[in-house]
């Protein structure tokens, strides 16, 4: 029995996949069947399979097989570049934008202690004004480093643009939000954040009441002349006290807060009242769109594929794509590529006006992170003599200095590359090469504080998968010699032995802070003996209520680093905040701790202390180091050493073989005869033999 053609088509289209092959396969069979096709077979071979099998009469048409599933997807989602979903968001907040005068712009920033609730209101206050929608997954959006989520805690302050229809008079307002952090090591991006901004959230936890770090950020929003709005949070939690906080506000910052908003960020009650007193109270920033422009760069970070991005303040004029701009610092020239704002993602502008916070990056893109330097002033080129430059900014001096090498010297390279994108986007580390005998090549890395650190090797291990050893953490220590030469040391490996005859005649500084402690009353003992015990001098005590007490001490910067914070938290169970700021250098009795290891110094386990504390930390040292050390086959001794004087020994040791094992009835003689020859050959191992120390021993010793 013969096949009907159009049969034996059918199972030739439905047995091919893809379509495209298996239709040029059919058309041949097709054309050879047909005689009405044989003669166009040439010129239609380029033609869809779909427009030539169509044109066939409906009899003699082959079933095809369906479309495949990933070409129908990629057609039907082929994005329209004029029209797509961004750019109808972008012309839509343009058009709202240009219709709001500077008059309507309020410009803020939420400042508070750590953990009175600053991120989860600003999730609350994106929310209320239609920003995001909604949500149970609307956890600190503006926080977007991973180890900012992990740790519940904000490391960098981020911007977000919001517009809300004011009830009272119906009008559009555009309100610049800044979330800033809350640990004292990162009080520069407050500080940057205060000068794009009017006006500030002031706000405190109803359980904790006023804390160190709220009166820190109270008196800088005060010298910058911001407007305050005093906040209540935490209102729902069964221990708060809210009449106490507002007493407490009222006592230290001397404000009314009679018209006090309280809010609980948690559950949203409250919140719609924010937004009305910011309104009123926060005065509108002043600009003007006629006069040239006046831009100040607020903050800067790296990105991969448009370079350097900026955050800018624009105070005077507007910059747009296009605008050809001069840097006051340092008198480049670059052509602006794109504007925009954070809503709370970046959305493309086509101008940014007087008043507005934005982000702006060059075509072709700024690359050296370098050349951004916090603080300075753009304008267009051609107009630099009709431009007053905005002051800038006090750059943050690092305190805490740390050396960090590779756990293997194979992955130098890789983690050279990771540690230089983190550095693009953390100005305030310094960076500089370093090497270790012990430990190989690698690098002095200094930070703003103990946290700072701690937050860096996060950040390098989550996002760059690098295993890294950190030594621990050292404060720069000031010589001034006899001849009057001043020379400031970050690396205790560099500074000088007590052999040396200069070190006698020379004056020794360490640097201090100005500490403010926040504590209940009932542990005032306790946290002052605390602070005596670091060679901290006492300034001043207030009771500024009938169970707080505000308690100021000079204190040694070493003693942040030795873990003060921790043992503060240990000594008030938990109540006690503490702040700090930098107060200069003291003079101080000082001597180099070192590690010997068969009195031979361990040049990565130096440091810097004072002469009262070299037993305590000596012993510690030698014990610890002990626990991580292979047994050799000889004796190992570790000692700790301050110069020629040595404060404490550990000694590990050998493995040792049972020479007397073969003889049972010897007599006296023999046996101390092998014995004398086993400790001859100790000593000679003892004369020749190198202690073998793994990095594992390493980044034990020198993990907390």
């Amino acid at each position: 029995m013969r096949m009907r053609p159009w049969l034996v088509q059918r199972q030739c289209l439905s047995a091919s996949r893809p379509a495209a092959l298996g239709g040029s396969l059919c058309l041949r069979t097709l054309s050879s069947l047909s005689p009405t096709t044989t003669t166009t077979t040439t010129t239609t071979t380029t033609r869809p399979i779909t427009t030539r099998i169509s044109s066939l009469p409906p009899s003699r048409q082959p079933l095809l097989p369906p479309p495949i599933p990933q070409l129908r997807r990629a057609a039907s989602s082929t994005p329209t570049t004029k029209d797509g979903p961004l750019e109808r968001k972008s012309a839509s907040l343009e058009e709202r934008i240009s219709k709001i005068p500077i008059s309507r712009y309020r410009n803020f920033c939420i400042v508070a202690h750590i953990d009175h609730g600053k991120s989860t209101l600003s999730d609350r206050l994106l929310e209320h004004t239609g920003t995001i929608l909604p949500g149970q997954d609307n956890k600190q959006v503006l926080d977007k480093l991973d180890v900012e989520r992990e740790r519940g805690i904000t490391v960098k302050a981020q911007t977000c643009t919001m517009i809300w229809n004011y009830p009272k008079d119906g009008q559009d307002y555009l309100l610049h939000l800044v979330d800033t952090p809350g640990h004292v090591d990162f009080r520069a991006e407050v500080t940057r954040s205060y000068a794009s901004c009017g006006g500030a959230i002031l706000l405190v936890d109803a359980s904790q009441g006023v804390q160190a770090q709220t009166v820190a950020n109270f008196y800088l929003a005060f010298a910058q002349g911001l407007s305050l709005v005093p906040v209540v949070n935490k209102v729902d939690l069964p221990t708060a006290d809210v009449d106490r906080a507002l007493g407490q506000m009222e006592e230290v910052f001397e404000l009314d807060c009679k018209d006090a908003v309280k809010v609980s960020a948690k559950t949203g009650k409250g919140v719609g009242d924010i937004l009305p007193a910011v309104v009123e109270r926060v005065r509108a920033p002043e600009g003007d769109l006629d006069k040239p422009l006046r831009m100040l760069l607020v903050d800067s970070w790296y990105d991969t594929f448009r370079g350097v991005v900026l955050l800018v303040r624009v105070f005077d004029g507007t910059v747009r794509a296009g605008d050809r701009l001069v840097s006051f610092a340092t008198g480049n020239e670059y052509a602006v590529g794109e504007v925009g704002i954070q809503y709370p993602g970046a959305v493309p502008q086509r101008c940014l006006r007087a008043g507005q916070v934005g982000y702006v990056f060059f075509n072709p893109g700024m690359k050296r992170i370098q050349d951004a330097k916090i603080g300075d002033t753009f304008t267009v080129k051609g107009k630099e003599k009709e431009v007053e430059a905005y002051p800038g900014f006090e750059e943050p001096k690092p305190m805490v200095f740390v050396a960090a090498f590779p756990t293997d010297q194979g992955d130098y390279e890789k983690l050279k590359d990771s540690i230089g994108q983190l550095v693009l986007n953390d100005r305030s580390i310094t960076l500089q090469k370093d090497h270790s005998d012990a430990l190989g090549a690698g690098w002095r890395l200094g930070f703003l504080g103990s946290l700072h650190c701690s937050v860096f090797q996060d950040r390098l291990r989550g996002e760059y998968g690098s295993d890294i050893i950190i030594t621990e953490p050292a404060v720069p220590v000031r010589i001034v010699w006899s001849d009057g030469k001043e020379e400031i040391i970050t690396n205790p490996a560099e500074f000088p032995d007590g052999e040396d005859h200069r070190l006698k005649r020379a004056t020794l500084y360490e640097p201090v802070v100005a500490a403010t402690i926040t504590l209940p009353e009932e542990y005032l003992g306790r946290v002052m003996e605390l602070c005596e015990s670091v060679r901290g001098v006492q300034k001043s005590v207030e009771f500024f209520n009938a169970t707080q007490v505000i308690l100021k001490y000079e204190l040694p910067t070493a003693s942040l680093v030795d873990d003060l914070f921790g043992k503060l938290k240990g000594a008030t169970k938990g109540y006690a905040t503490l702040d700090y700021e930098d107060a200069g250098w003291r003079e101080s009795n000082l001597v180099k701790l070192n590690l010997l290891v068969n009195k031979e110094p361990v040049d990565a386990i130096a440091r810097v202390v004072h002469s009262s504390q070299v037993e305590r930390l000596g012993r510690q040292w030698v014990t610890k180091f002990k626990e991580h050390v292979d047994r050799q086959m000889f004796e190992v001794i570790i000692q700790a050493a301050a110069g020629r004087r040595v404060v404490a020994r550990e000694t590990l040791k050998p493995f040792r073989k049972d020479v007397l094992a073969k003889l049972h009835a010897s007599d006296i003689g023999r046996r101390r005869k092998l014995l004398d020859k086993q400790k001859a050959g100790r000593k000679r191992l003892r004369a020749v033999g190198n202690v073998v120390i793994d990095q594992s021993a390493f980044q034990k010793f020198l993990t907390k």
